[in-house]
């Protein structure tokens, strides 16, 4: 839908008929190696979508050739990893930009112009992302799907943020362990503050949830009464979440309901960000930063379950 933006010029994985099967499918090259595609003159830019054994070394390739980056979501990233990755990208002076989905979701955007306009600012926010019965038996067999839990915490501690419009001031984390005897978690909930600096701690506030405990026995409990993405209590009303094109919102005038299924779907609006990102003479550097703060917030969010206290991030 964005042909006119876009041009697929070659396709790399490492399962080689997967990416024989996207090459035809775009009319591109298929690539035996990343950096033989990446060194290519008429390609300005790389989409990366999926972790493999290579981990972030084409995003740091690309930067060597001083290609632009879009990162995908199921990118894992450790917090270290993005402080050195950050340094690349900055040497490079590449546009870079994370695919943060929720951000560009019809609902999220809908839901910050209630804010401007009806709402007012958010005050508490509630938001439990479930994972599914197969996650929750492979964590009970001792393979911990911890990084898959991580990447869902830090984007749900991404939206938060941008839905109030502040960065966590400080976070309360606390763990629920599969067994007395276990590493292994199977829930986490944190309390961010997202409060102004010159406001008493705990004016906004945040409750983010995360786990994997229901089995995949349990086929009926998975999809019974799933709960809204994100509940979000404002100064002058209630808004429900649904993503990514549902909202319902309350205020003294009572129930409001709105579907968006006619705006641009989420793919486009963040392959729309990408290109201005790529044709802007301003560079996009804001999302390696998110991600990083978004890490770092989840190192704390540790810390404060071992330590039993909320730790500060301002």
């Amino acid at each position: 839908m964005l042909q006119e933006r876009f041009d697929v010029c070659g396709v790399y994985s490492s399962v080689s008929s997967f990416s024989d099967n996207v090459a035809r499918e775009f009319g591109a090259r298929r690539f035996d190696g990343y950096r033989e595609m990446l060194r290519r003159d008429d390609i300005d830019a790389v989409l990366m979508l999926e972790s493999d054994w290579y981990g972030v070394s084409p995003l740091k390739a690309a930067c060597d050739f001083g290609k632009a980056v879009y990162c995908g979501a199921e990118i894992d990233f450790d917090t270290q990893q993005a402080v050195d990755l950050k340094r690349v990208v900055d040497e490079a002076g590449i546009a870079f930009m994370a695919e943060f989905p929720r951000r560009y979701a019809p609902a999220s955007l809908r839901l910050k112009e209630l804010i401007a306009t009806r709402l007012g600012q958010p005050q508490i926010l509630f938001c439990h992302r479930r994972l599914n019965g197969e996650s929750a038996d492979k964590q009970r067999n001792g393979r911990s799907l911890s990084a898959r839990a991580d990447r869902e915490l830090t984007e749900l501690i991404d939206w938060c943020a941008f839905i109030v419009g502040r960065d966590v001031r400080s976070i309360q984390g606390v763990c629920h362990h599969t067994s007395a005897s276990s590493e292994q978690t199977d829930y986490q909930s944190l309390s961010l503050d997202l409060s102004a600096d010159d406001a008493p701690a705990g004016s906004t506030m945040a409750q983010i949830s995360c786990g994997s405990y229901i089995r995949a026995a349990w086929h009926e409990a998975i999809t019974f009464r799933p709960p809204a993405a994100v509940q979000v209590c404002c100064e002058n009303g209630l808004a429900f979440v649904d993503l990514p094109n549902s909202l319902i919102w309350f205020d003294d005038a009572g129930r409001h309901q709105e579907s968006l299924e006619s705006e641009l779907a989420v793919g486009q609006q963040l392959l729309t960000q990408f290109h201005r990102a790529v044709t802007s003479l301003v560079r996009k550097m804001g999302d390696l930063e998110d991600v990083y703060r978004g890490l770092q917030v989840l190192q704390a969010a540790r810390e404060s379950a071992r330590l039993g206290r909320a730790v500060s991030l301002r």
